[in-house]
């Protein structure tokens, strides 16, 4: 079976505009407010707050008892339009593994009542045999494949990043 290699969501923030929900989604030390898994970040190269292409960012992560770090390098940091980080690195402790394993992108547009937010997650593993990919995403995320299982992620880290950021407009 073939899989999928992308998966997309999208939601509306209202009260904020695109250069204010960029400056929240853009520094990764705050992401853990709104993503199910990440516990949150340190910047290895660059400022927080204000990462450019080039800066790096190890990411803390946990999944039920499982917890890991990747290394993140940004890609895209196009104020109020696009944030995109590539997934470079993997360890438990920390991420000595030099493995491709994912592209994350932000995307923000104006809307007449705020910001519309997209969140997208590429399967960088595009090299792996499908059945090789679906056996280890089926063991790692309770015998689903990552693309479903981020499927359900953005839609989660888009819920609470709506409603953290309509809370803090009021």
């Amino acid at each position: 079976m073939s899989r999928e290699m992308k998966v997309s969501d999208s939601i509306e923030v209202t009260g904020v505009t695109p250069v204010e929900v960029y400056a929240q989604v853009s520094d990764p030390t705050l992401m853990a407010r709104w993503s199910p898994e990440n516990t949150g970040a340190e910047v290895e190269r660059g400022n927080a707050g204000s990462l450019t292409v080039g800066d790096v960012f190890v990411g803390a992560n946990k999944r039920g008892g499982a917890r890991w770090q990747t290394r993140c390098k940004v890609v895209a940091a196009d104020p109020g339009e696009r944030f995109t980080f590539d997934v470079v690195g993997w360890g438990l402790r920390s991420p000595l593994l030099r493995i491709a394993i994912a592209r994350w992108e932000y995307t923000f547009e104006a809307t007449a009542n705020g910001t519309r937010v997209t969140e997208t997650w590429r399967d960088a593993r595009r090299f792996w045999p499908d059945a090789v990919a679906n056996a280890i995403d089926a063991r790692l995320t309770g015998g689903r494949t990552f693309a479903s299982f981020q499927e359900r992620n953005i839609a989660k880290t888009l819920a609470a990043l709506r409603e953290d950021l309509a809370t803090h407009a009021s």
